[in-house]
């Protein structure tokens, strides 16, 4: 009888193990990325809640619900924040966001008594934006076309709009804009110059002819690259002709200390 053949089972070498080094690293990039993602997203939730109580205390006097407001006021579209509650009264303790958006109630109130025609004519637009309260002078009503004098009867608005604004503790910056379509002329080389002209000459008015405290004020000139509107339409153009005023902080009621 023939003995039987021992099968020799050669041990196959493992040619997969870089896989073991290559995952780890993969998940240690992973959890690198969730790190960053929530910082980001906190930053943002952040300035979605102060957007919300901006919001808010625009809807408690049934000033908007959605798409554009009435009397030239016009308003972000904001999604739902759960941890926004408007039915909770807030108190000292809470944070600043409620006491900014009782201040800008206040404020679009008294603009409204002030300049309530120029609002419906659409020469002056009210804002909210991430940046604040914003107060956009258009074109129209303030300046001839490619032009950075004031119109006759545009210093008289921009007062009575100065009047309510120095009642309140809050810095303003004043910024120049324009649309896209080039300009070179002997007084302006560029919209730059321009948008910037135009936000000096409403800042000298509410500095010299107003009274604004100069400490807080600044001017700033972005010419076309900030536009709130398409400028291929006209109308897109026209309304990116403007100088904005931009309430950048407002400053809550004080408890009273005896």
């Amino acid at each position: 009888m023939r003995p039987k053949r021992r099968r020799h089972v050669e041990e196959s070498t493992n040619h997969d193990r870089w896989l073991v080094s290559y995952s780890d690293f993969i998940t240690l990039l992973f959890a690198f990325f969730v790190v960053l993602f929530a910082s980001s997203y906190r930053d943002a939730q952040t300035v979605k809640k102060l957007s919300a109580a901006i919001h808010i205390g625009f809807q408690q006097l049934g000033a908007f619900s959605g798409g554009d407001g009435v009397n030239g006021v016009a308003y972000p579209n904001l999604p739902p924040d759960p941890s926004t509650n408007s039915q909770t009264p807030h108190t000292a303790t809470d944070d600043a966001y409620p006491a900014s958006a009782i201040d800008i109630v206040q404020l679009r109130q008294q603009l409204e008594a002030a300049i309530g025609q120029e609002l419906r004519n659409h020469e002056v637009v009210i804002r909210v934006t991430p940046e604040g309260f914003v107060i956009s002078l258009n074109e129209l009503g303030f300046f001839n076309s490619g032009q950075a004098a004031l119109l006759p009867g545009a210093a008289i608005k921009i007062q009575r709009i100065a009047k309510v604004l120095s009642q309140h503790k809050l810095d303003l910056r004043v910024e120049g804009h324009s649309d896209d379509q080039p300009i070179h002329t002997a007084q302006f080389r560029s919209n730059w110059e321009l948008s910037t002209a135009r936000a000096m000459a409403v800042m000298v008015l509410l500095v010299d002819d107003s009274g604004f405290d100069p400490a807080k004020i600044s001017v700033a000139g972005y010419g076309q690259y900030r536009p709130v509107a398409d400028n291929a339409t006209p109308e897109g153009r026209r309304l990116n002709r403007r100088v904005d005023l931009v309430v950048v902080a407002t400053t809550p009621p004080q408890p009273h200390v005896r």
